[in-house]
This record gives C-alpha cells, sequence and structure tokens, in this order.
C-alpha cells in the first residue's frame, strides 16, 4: 500500500494464485474482516473475498523497508537483537543506555516508522514473553505498556496459544490437559509439565507466569541461523517414487546453494513432507560431518523417505533442512584409517568423486549468480518449472 496508494482501504491479499495452490502470505485488515489470514489455501480466500486485490510478495523491497526501522531502533539503542524481518527485542531499560523515559522513546520510535509510510506495535515489558504478547495486543499502531510487577496479571486472562513457542501440536495437548489460560498454565506442577512436555515444561510455567528473565542478544541483522531450509509446493500431487526422489533433489539443491552462500556447514539434516493442509511429516538423520554439499546430505535426505512416505501417496510440498551448525557428532577413529584408506584405491576415488561434485555445486552457482537462475539446470530442475505453485518459495532461515 505504500508503493500503491490507491490499495489503501481496500481488500489487498499477498500471495500465490487459487489456480496453482497458492497460499495466503498475508493480508490487509480489509480482507481479514473477511476471514483470509496468512497460510490459508489461496482458493479459499478467493471465495471468501472475491473482490480482493491481489499481488505476489517483492521481498527486496520488503528487506529494505525492514532495514530503514532496524535503523531507527539503532539510533534509540545498541541494545537490538533482531529475530525476523518486521520484528525485534531491544532494550531501552533507564539507565542502561539512556536515562529517558522508554514510553517517550517507543513512542518517538512509532513516529519516526510512521514517516516512512508503515506501522508498527510496541510492547513495553520487563521480559521478552510479556513484550511480545503486549506487542500483540493493539494493532496496528498500539503501544501496550505493562508496568513492572503486573506481568502475571496481564498474561493470566490470555490464552495459552498467545504465548510464542505454543504451537498446534502442544496447544492442543494443554487445552485436552484442561489448560486454556496462561494462568492456569503457571499455576501448573513443574516436574508434572516436565514429565509431559520435557524440559520445555517448566520453562512455559514460569513464563506463563510473567516471571521470565531474558536480555536482549544485541544481534543486529537476525544473527546466527539454527538451520537453513528450503520448501517447493507442487501444483499438482506427486505420487511416483521417481517424481518425489527427483522433488527432493531439487529442494536439496535449492538449500545447498543457500548454505554454501552464508558460508554454513551442518550435520542434521530434515526431510518435510506435506500431504494437505493437516498432514505434514517430518523425519531427521545425523550426519557423520559437518556439510554444505547436497550430493551428501541430500542422499540421505532421500534414505529418510521411507520413514515418512509410502508410494501412491500424495505429495503437495517437499522441504529439506538442515541443522546443527557447530560441529559433527563424535566419531570413534580408528589407528588404521589413514593407512586403509591409502591403500584402498576405491576409498581414494569416492573421496575424489565428493569432493568433484561439490565443485560442481560451487561451479553452479557461480554461473547462477553471473547468468541468472535459468543458466544452468539439472534433469531434476527441469521437470519442475512448470509444476511449482507460484507462492513465494520458503527459503527459510529459523532464527534463534
Amino acid at each position: 500500500m505504500l508503493d500503491h496508494p490507491e490499495w489503501r482501504g481496500k481488500p489487498l491479499i499477498v500471495g500465490g494464485s487459487a489456480d496453482k495452490r497458492g497460499v495466503v502470505s498475508t493480508a490487509s485488515y480489509e480482507a481479514r474482516k473477511y476471514g483470509v489470514h496468512s497460510a490459508m489455501p489461496s482458493y479459499q480466500a478467493r471465495r471468501l473475498c472475491p473482490n480482493a486485490i491481489w499481488t505476489h510478495g517483492h521481498y527486496g523491497r520488503y528487506r529494505e523497508v525492514s532495514d530503514q526501522v532496524m535503523g531507527i531502533l539503532v539510533d534509540e539503542t545498541p541494545l537490538v537483537e533482531q529475530v525476523s524481518i518486521d520484528e525485534a527485542f531491544f532494550d531501552v531499560t533507564p539507565g542502561r543506555y539512556s536515562r529517558e523515559n522508554p514510553v517517550d522513546i517507543c513512542r518517538r520510535i512509532q513516529q519516526r516508522v510512521s514517516d516512512l509510510g508503515v506501522t508498527c506495535s510496541i510492547g513495553i515489558g520487563t521480559n521478552k514473553t510479556v513484550a511480545k504478547i503486549a506487542s500483540e495486543r493493539d494493532k496496528p499502531r498500539g503501544l501496550t505498556v505493562v508496568l513492572p510487577g503486573t506481568e502475571a496479571a496481564f498474561l493470566a486472562p490470555l490464552p495459552v496459544r498467545d504465548m510464542s513457542g505454543i504451537g498446534g501440536a502442544t496447544g492442543k495437548k494443554l487445552e485436552e490437559l484442561g489448560i486454556h489460560t496462561l494462568g492456569e498454565l503457571a499455576a501448573q506442577d513443574p516436574a508434572e509439565m516436565e514429565r509431559l512436555f520435557g524440559v520445555a515444561g517448566p520453562r512455559m510455567v514460569v513464563r506463563a507466569g510473567g516471571r521470565e528473565a531474558s536480555s536482549v542478544a544485541n544481534r543486529y541483522d537476525e544473527g546466527e541461523p539454527k538451520s537453513v531450509s528450503n520448501e517447493r509446493t507442487f501444483s499438482r500431487d506427486l505420487t511416483t517414487r521417481e517424481e518425489v526422489r527427483a522433488a527432493v533433489r531439487h529442494v536439496a539443491a535449492l538449500t545447498g546453494t543457500r548454505l554454501r552462500k552464508k558460508g554454513l556447514r551442518g550435520s542434521e539434516v530434515t526431510l518435510k513432507l506435506k500431504f494437505d493442509f493437516n498432514h505434514t511429516r517430518t523425519a531427521q538423520r545425523p550426519l557423520d560431518e559437518p556439510t554444505d554439499d547436497e550430493h551428501v546430505f541430500g542422499k540421505v535426505a532421500l534414505d529418510l523417505l521411507d520413514e515418512v512416505w509410502q508410494e501412491g501417496t500424495p505429495v503437495r510440498l517437499v522441504g529439506v533442512g538442515v541443522s546443527e551448525f557447530h560441529g559433527a557428532k563424535p566419531r570413534q577413529l580408528s589407528l588404521f584409517d589413514e593407512a586403509d584408506y591409502e591403500r584402498d584405491t576405491s576409498g581414494r576415488e569416492e573421496a575424489h568423486t565428493k569432493r568433484d561434485l561439490r565443485n560442481l555445486s560451487v561451479t553452479t552457482d557461480l554461473l547462477r549468480q553471473r547468468f541468472g537462475n535459468g543458466a544452468v539446470a539439472y534433469g531434476h530442475d527441469l521437470r519442475f518449472q512448470e509444476e511449482m505453485s507460484d507462492t513465494h518459495p520458503r527459503d527459510r532461515h529459523d532464527y534463534t
């Protein structure tokens, strides 16, 4: 709407087309009144709001505006932790960097952001959980202050799913246990919650009571990723083993490109398959050593197929991710490994082949950077050129 003022005040949807299994990325408040929301199938959004204006995402433009907003935060305090393209925590504790009232600082931030032509909502609290939830209370231009000592009362009546980190599965399990509000969650026995939810259980209890101790990590521009992954949705279901394996190789190659661009090597691979909007399965496996080579982690992703899929089951989305960037799992070494390797011609050939394949991937990256993504393509890329959903691909970085 900033770039197209004529769209202001009208129902506007950003996302892929209904005819190619598109998904809504976001929608204006005017469209949301019709029931449209992010992650909704485009065909459903079109039915709910047939007169909406549709547009695809323009992520370079979003990044440009995001950098401007983050720059405003850094002007006010150097203690900024960016967690996504449109969200950040910042520390304005009186006396830590400025003696000014935090409310005055936040009002000035809102005005400066408004001068860019966009809006922001801010939550002020003594920890990240409270501030995050407060920022959601009064959109699109709200400023919600939770004073010290009032955290528990502020959180108590809110649904458990309002707290970040409680997704669909955890929320459903909590509700089945009769825990519907954050106040009820805060009253639970931490030991019992640990039995039910593992190490995350006691932490949920602390956060729900407003007792979380958290600090801003001073990590501007999104910091170090926990994982790098790619997903592709296909305009028709994939049902044969040949098709699904080709899709896994295709998506793994995209993930490899992003890993090399970021200079990251991971030691765990995740395969994700989505069968319809309500059914998704994932499988993970550690690697012998960190890698950024899709010929290595892609092969492991293919090996995981049988854990999550039976041939003939329709597949609409394939995702491949790599994580654990802090080193490989411990591996027992042998005194004879090096000597055996030197004597084993086949072993040398295998090592050379792996190195050559990675060099091929690096060369392909360079050619695509210079001449465009269409400059070089493999068979598993070409077969899907006309079968991709036109929703913007989810080339994801999951941040801490």
